[in-house]
Order: C-alpha cells, then sequence, then structure tokens
C-alpha cells in the first residue's frame, strides 16, 4: 500500500501524518504519478495552518509539486503516456489533489513532461518558483533590460528563481536579506548588489545603487511594515508587485508615497499564470527552454525522506535554506 501524507486538525507541523492508503485509480481527465520527489513551499505551511487562500477540507492531503513516472491514465487524457517522466503544476487544489507521498492523482492538465536533464529532485522544484517569478516579473511587470529589480527574501527558491528571470532578461537584480551570512551566496548565485536589510538602511542603499532614482521594479514576498519602505526605494511611476506575506503583521497602504510618486502597487499570486491557458502555455515553453540550456538552475538547499515530513516543514519555518527543500520518496 502506497503512504500519504494527510493532515486531520489545522496545526503546527506535527499535524502531518503518514498513511498507508490503497492505490487510487485516476478518474476522467486525470493521472496517476509514482513520486520520486516532493518540493515544498511555505503555501503548505499556511495551509496546513489554516492561513491559505484555500481552506482545507478535513481529513486533507496536501502539497502542490510532485515529480515521478506516470503509471496509470484515466479517460479521455491525450497527449500523456504511461512512464511519462513529469512534473506537476501548482494549480489544483490541495485538499482533492495533495501530491505529498508516493502516489497523487492530479489533473492530466496540471502536469508537464520534465525539461530535459533534469534530476526528479530538480523536476519537483521549477513550476511553482519560476512561474511565480516570470509570471510577475515578465508578463505582468514586464521587465526588461536595463531595468533594476528589488528582489525581498531573495533566499527563498522563488527569490532564486527571480535573480535568474533577471538576468536573463538583461535586468540589475538587487537582492535583500535578513542575514549577512547569506550575503555572499546570493551574490553567487546572481544578484548585481545585496542588501542586509538587519543592518543597513534599506532606502539609502538602493538609493545609493540607482543614482538616487530608486528601482523600476519591487518583487515582495514579506509586506507587512516593509512595504512603506519599499515604497521609498521605488522609483517615480515605478511598480510594487506584493506576492507574499511573511510579515505576520498589519500591511498599511503607503497612500502619501504612491500619491506622490504615482505608484502601481498591486497583489500577485502564481494562479493568475495558471488560470489563462495562453499565459501558461508561453511561460511553460519559456522557462523549460531556459532549463534545458542552462540558463536556469534550480537551487536544491536540503532533501529529507518522505517519513521525515514534519522535520522538513519546521526546518522550512526556520527561514535558514537557501534555495528549495526536497522530500524524496525513494
Amino acid at each position: 500500500m502506497p503512504k500519504i501524507v494527510r493532515f486531520h486538525s489545522l496545526g503546527p507541523a506535527e499535524v502531518l501524518k503518514i498513511e498507508d492508503v490503497d492505490l487510487e485509480k485516476p478518474g476522467p481527465g486525470e493521472i496517476r504519478l509514482a513520486v520520486k520527489a516532493i518540493g515544498l513551499n511555505r503555501a503548505e505551511i499556511l495551509f496546513h495552518e489554516g492561513r491559505y487562500l484555500e481552506v482545507p477540507e478535513l481529513p486533507s492531503r496536501i502539497g502542490y509539486e510532485a515529480a515521478g513516472f506516470i503509471d496509470a491514465i484515466g479517460e479521455g487524457v491525450d497527449g500523456l503516456s504511461v512512464g511519462d517522466y513529469v512534473s506537476t503544476i501548482p494549480c489544483f487544489s490541495q485538499s482533492r489533489y495533495g501530491v505529498y507521498g508516493e502516489q497523487a492523482v492530479v489533473p492530466a492538465s496540471a502536469v508537464a513532461k520534465v525539461p530535459e536533464g533534469l534530476t526528479p529532485a530538480q523536476a519537483a522544484s521549477i513550476w511553482m518558483q519560476y512561474l511565480t517569478a516570470y509570471g510577475a516579473l515578465v508578463e505582468i511587470g514586464g521587465l526588461s533590460s536595463g531595468q533594476v529589480v528589488l528582489i525581498t527574501a531573495a533566499s527563498s527558491s522563488v527569490g532564486l528563481a527571480a535573480i535568474q528571470v533577471a538576468k536573463d532578461v538583461g535586468a540589475i537584480a538587487i537582492a535583500t536579506t535578513r542575514s549577512q551570512s547569506k550575503k555572499d551566496v546570493l551574490l553567487e548565485q546572481g544578484a548585481n548588489q545585496v542588501v542586509v536589510s538587519e543592518s543597513e538602511n534599506l532606502v539609502e542603499k538602493v538609493r545609493g545603487m540607482t543614482a538616487g532614482k530608486g528601482v523600476d521594479l519591487v518583487f515582495d514576498a514579506v509586506a507587512g511594515p516593509l512595504v512603506v519602505e519599499l515604497a521609498k526605494a521605488t522609483k517615480y511611476e515605478g511598480t510594487m508587485i506584493v506576492y507574499g506575506a511573511l510579515s505576520l503583521a498589519r500591511t498599511p497602504f503607503p497612500l502619501q508615497i504612491a500619491l506622490k510618486k504615482g505608484l502601481n502597487m498591486r497583489g500577485y499570486t502564481m494562479f493568475q499564470i495558471t488560470n489563462d491557458a495562453v499565459k501558461l502555455k508561453r511561460s511553460i515553453e519559456f522557462i523549460s527552454a531556459r532549463l534545458e540550456s542552462g540558463a536556469y538552475t534550480p537551487v536544491i538547499d536540503r532533501e529529507f525522506k518522505l517519513d521525515q515530513i514534519a522535520e522538513a516543514h519546521r526546518y522550512m519555518e526556520t527561514n535558514q535554506q537557501i534555495g528549495k527543500i526536497v522530500v524524496t520518496c525513494d
């Protein structure tokens, strides 16, 4: 019997339980995946704590990203075959289709063939981060060569993907981190400049790096009071895209700064890309080509085994990681 992860109540990592279940048969339009690796995302912490966009239906499965091989196909599925090496695209309900476990049944529309040359751990570490970053910076933000983007929480998997996307389009990437210990790593990963927010004044540093103009685009995962400082660091008629809420504090709207600068401040989730068939197809083709060429390389911080799933979540909560945390099912 395959093992899966479910939770029966809301709460911290300890609510995640490994359970034996019968092999699930895929329904019409679905495929079953023999999972080899799972990529963890902060959205899943929020989900089992009851603080995510989707409300869990208990008992609930969990997880957006997995890679493995198709071992069964439901009726009406075209273009996929048993044995195909695929990874999941986060565009489904976690309660219904969560992928934590040795098997996962997901909509056939929510998988893509793995770009050539990627290991299962790498393949489970691509769509959430690259679709989030590419969708915000390029599809919505219109980031182009010579522009400057400020990336907060830059050591996260999405932050590192954003640095790669920015460099790929010829933009200048300024990364922020709270920890001095992560500065050199971010520079090695391609950031042009790094601001250590615990010891440096963000606004002063950014103004110095941009000849006083400010950045063209902000890509923010933190929200909370930080948005005021980010607004100050943005140029006249610049854009702030807020895609996360790592800060648990209330997020103010910097009205006076926004009026003075004519700022465009907007919320964003990756679902703005995955819910649009045209944008999703274009994004997958763009990202896949760069993964195959080596222009994009997923950064994996640490790997855990499936029976260590609660430990892996506790580690993610420490914010120590640089890149993706992966759980393997071999």
